[in-house]
């Protein structure tokens, strides 16, 4: 199935909604829209000429393991050499180590085209940017010399190695150990499983971030320490030497995302080096935590836009039976089904979803640079608040919806959707991990109520509600968008006194956080979405007022967010319902009655 990047709705969310341009101004950067467009359209080539047509074959072909080494799927290794040479890995990167400093509102655009082309393939670059982060951060200055200039390039690749067999979310029963050797380094054993790119053949030296305990390490999650081991020790002319005693144990055998090698990584007393302080892991952890989830977010909003460009084509082509109210293609037998109104709301569901959703990283994004590279430490503190609120929703929705597109893509198909040479069912069972892994959407769920919620009151959501507010009152003066703005306001009032009724129910029974929360994470993202498809609509009607020759594009914009607005945003009510309908019809049942 091919790939074309949606670069003009790309370009209408950086640009016409939240002004990347001004955005790079305050960041200091330099980088102008010429620039940007540039690049978005080199890597729009690239994902499509070099990295889609990869796609279905390693799917079919997938990893192999033999002697422990990994070999990845044909072509792989090729297009991974292409992408470190023509500069996407290093898009992020500190500039003090050779990377580009791209803000993520721009580099987003570039993660999803490769996600979006094959998610198997950007999934061994995709942790590299978070392990460099970590590193960045927490790291002391000789290892960031000695590492972080080969993975800001792309030449070593990182990992993370967080989860045990005993031990998947609860971090609390890891048993990895770490033992201080006399050199002032560490040796490690145990066994990790589920890491993504834990060992393959395109990069020179893998550097895995591993979490373990030391010796006197205090009980739980206060115990945990966090470990760089290599792949190939450091040789004294800075390129991999000594190998380490780290393997690669077994290869998993996945439903989906079979390109992507998921290794059970063995330490035998590696050599490791502390990063940052000991007992201190979980801060790098949650450094690379929030951008692996914003990553993963974005694997789900990628998947929908190739499941969306599949059924779109599909659609417009396939013949079966007459429109209901006339004929519409005379000269065929029958008329393409992108006439039948079920048909359509399937498209219209899946575009509305993805290009929501794609609004809502883009916001996530902004608030993430400005955490990093805010003007002030006022600014950087409201933006670190707002990401952090964020984050569960962007990782938890955008990989429920991608599901959801994908299953449309294939029911869009009929039969052929089912059969694997039309690509959908590909794209359905690899976007199911993403609804799994880096946290599952109800551990994302509990973080937003517990962590993020219940823990200021609900103060940051809030906020978050009332700039919304703002924006519909400044939009709904404008008579044609009134009754839209109106639609989102009384949504958003709903919001304010559900949080409100959410967060006395959570305080007087704990029970209420666990039941609430799937349901008040999907009403407040849908909520989200509205206010965003405002806000383009908004854009939309002062570009076609201005006279824009592109009087399609905006007119499908206003034509978008009023489907939104009418035909989704109602499924918060049963969300709504659901978050009130209390914790006790959930827990009375005994776990033993479940079956007899």
């Amino acid at each position: 199935m091919s790939y074309q990047a949606p670069l003009r709705d790309m370009r209408f969310v950086i640009h016409e909604m939240f002004d990347v341009t001004g955005h790079c101004a305050r960041l200091g950067n330099g980088l102008d829209r010429e620039l940007i467009d540039g690049v978005l359209q080199e890597a729009a080539a690239f994902t499509a000429n070099e990295i889609a047509p990869l796609n279905r074959n390693s799917d079919e072909q997938g990893c192999s393991l033999e002697g422990g080494q990994v070999t990845t799927p044909r072509g792989f290794r090729g297009a991974y050499q292409q992408f470190v040479d023509n500069g996407w890995a290093s898009m992020t990167g500190p500039v003090e180590f050779g990377g580009q400093g791209f803000p993520q509102l721009v580099a987003l655009n570039v993660h999803e085209m490769l996600m979006s082309a094959s998610l198997a393939f950007r999934i061994y670059s995709g942790l590299t940017d978070g392990a460099v982060l970590a590193l960045n951060k927490h790291g002391s200055e000789s290892l960031k010399a000695a590492y972080l200039a080969k993975m800001v390039s792309g030449h070593w690749t990182g990992t993370m190695c967080l989860t045990e067999p005993q031990a998947g979310t609860d971090l609390a029963l890891l048993r990895t150990r770490a033992e201080p050797a006399p050199d002032g380094s560490y040796r490690l054993t145990g066994s990790k499983i589920f890491i993504s790119g834990g060992e393959q053949d395109l990069s020179e030296n893998i550097v895995h971030l591993v979490l373990a305990r030391l010796p006197d390490a205090p009980a739980g999650v206060k115990g945990i320490s966090m470990f760089l081991v290599p792949k190939f020790i450091v040789a004294a002319d800075g390129g991999p030497g000594q190998a380490n005693a780290v393997s690669c144990g077994a290869l998993e055998h996945k439903m989906g995302i079979k390109g992507a090698s998921t290794c059970v990584m063995n330490f035998d007393g590696a050599s490791g080096w502390l990063v940052g302080e000991a007992n201190q892991g979980l801060a790098g952890m949650f450094t690379m935590m929030n951008d692996a989830r914003l990553q993963v977010g974005l694997q789900g909003l990628s998947i929908g836009e190739a499941a969306f460009q599949g059924a779109l084509g599909y659609a417009r082509e396939r013949l079966q039976s007459r429109s209901l109210s006339a004929v519409v293609a005379p000269d065929k037998v029958a008329d393409p089904i992108i006439v039948h109104p079920d048909v359509r709301r399937m498209l219209l569901t899946q575009k509305t979803l993805v290009e929501g959703g794609r609004m809502l990283t883009a916001y996530t994004a902004r608030q993430l640079d400005l955490e990093h590279g805010g003007e002030s430490p006022q600014v950087r503190s409201a933006a670190g608040k707002r990401t952090a609120l964020l984050i569960p929703i962007v990782k938890a929705f955008l990989t429920d919806i991608g599901q959801e597109v994908a299953s449309h893509g294939v029911q869009v198909f009929g039969g052929h959707g089912y059969i694997r040479e039309w690509g959908m069912e590909q794209l359905m069972r690899d976007s199911r991990i993403t609804q799994l892994y880096e946290g599952t959407n109800g551990v994302q769920a509990l973080d937003l109520i517990r962590r993020k919620v219940l823990a200021d009151g609900g103060a940051e959501l809030l906020a978050l509600q009332a700039e919304f507010a703002v924006s519909c009152v400044v939009i709904g003066a404008q008579p044609p968008l009134a009754e839209l703005a109106g639609l989102v306001s009384g949504r958003l009032r709903e919001w304010g006194e559900l949080t409100t009724q959410v967060i006395q129910r959570c305080q007087v029974n704990a029970e209420e956080i666990g039941a609430v929360s799937v349901d008040f994470l999907h009403y407040s993202a849908y909520v989200l979405l509205a206010g965003f498809w405002l806000q383009a609509a908004d854009c939309a009607h002062r570009a076609l007022a201005a006279g824009s020759e592109e009087s399609d594009f905006y007119r499908a914009k206003l034509h978008s967010a009023e489907f939104f607005l009418r035909r989704l945003l109602p499924r918060a009510s049963s969300h709504r319902e659901a978050s009130l309908g209390g914790a006790e019809c959930l827990m009375a049942l005994p776990a033993e009655h479940f079956a007899f």
